[in-house]
């Protein structure tokens, strides 16, 4: 049996339409035999579901989960258990003991009442923020320490560690980047200098329609005066901050894009290895 759990630093994800990496266990007579994290290669529950489905998943422990995304895995037949929070290994652990239950689909669009609307500056923009999963390299689980600069394909720059004169760190294969970024560093050597291009798919993922949803004002506290185009946090279910942009808004409504702003994008990157260690 293999179990799925979308994936954030060693915690379970809590929106499953959004999660970058999933960490899939093989199990075996009720027992942990091995685990991986894998990325999750695209958004949306349909593209999500397929992934799975694709990848052998019999069940699913996730947080928050809408009823699409709900029908869309029970198509595939893979056992949903959702409303799990925490530690992914510890939620896991539980279901095996019999001590996880389903609470079904509990989230649409991750918009409620109790959402409340926080400014938010655009602020630097980083490769490793909310990425995902790699394939195995020689560097995989190691601490990396790479140079990089990237740019779109008009030659437009977005960002550069050399700029900022620092290396960027990460674990390489734990969920910290990018999809492709992550595996072009898995079998590069020190030293040496790498010139990638990405598709959505190996990025930030395609532009997901289900992520663009329009609420009443009168539901969220703070919207009067946010204005189009502006990046704010809104609150899930659990509390928890997740940020997305303000996509239009007339007297009576306002309309949130939570995908991520580089989703649908191509990107390029030139990487430069500078160090490995041990984690």
């Amino acid at each position: 049996m293999k179990i799925a759990v979308p994936y954030e630093n060693g915690r379970i994800f809590q929106h499953f339409g959004h999660t970058e990496a999933f960490k899939v266990y093989r199990v075996e007579d009720g027992k942990i035999l091995g685990s991986e994290i894998i990325g999750s290669n695209g958004s949306g529950h349909g593209a999500l579901a397929k992934l799975l489905d694709e990848q052998g998943i019999d069940v699913l422990i996730c947080g928050g989960i809408g009823g699409g995304a709900q029908a869309a895995l029970e198509e595939r037949g893979i056992e949903l258990c959702a409303g799990a929070e925490g530690d992914t290994d510890e939620a896991v652990a539980a279901y095996l003991r019999g001590e996880l239950h389903n609470t079904g689909a509990n989230c649409e669009h991750h918009h409620g009442e109790d959402h409340s609307c926080g400014e938010h500056g655009c602020g630097e923009h980083g490769c490793g923020q909310g990425c995902h999963g790699a394939k195995m390299g020689r560097n995989s689980g190691k601490r990396c320490r790479t140079h990089y600069r990237g740019t779109f394909n008009d030659g437009t720059q977005f960002d550069s560690s050399y700029d900022r004169g620092e290396p960027l760190e990460f674990i390489c294969g734990a969920g910290q980047m990018i999809p492709g970024f992550d595996a072009a560093v898995a079998d590069m050597e020190v030293g040496q200098v790498l010139d990638v291009h990405l598709t959505p798919a190996e990025a930030y993922g395609e532009v997901d329609p289900d992520a663009i949803f329009t609420v009443e004002i009168a539901r969220v506290p703070g919207a009067e005066s946010v204005f189009v185009g502006q990046q704010v946090y809104l609150q899930d279910q659990y509390g928890r901050p997740f940020p997305v942009k303000i996509a239009a808004k007339d007297e009576s409504t306002i309309t949130f894009d939570a995908n991520h702003e580089m989703a649908g994008k191509e990107l390029n990157f030139r990487i430069e290895l500078v160090e490995v260690a041990e984690a």
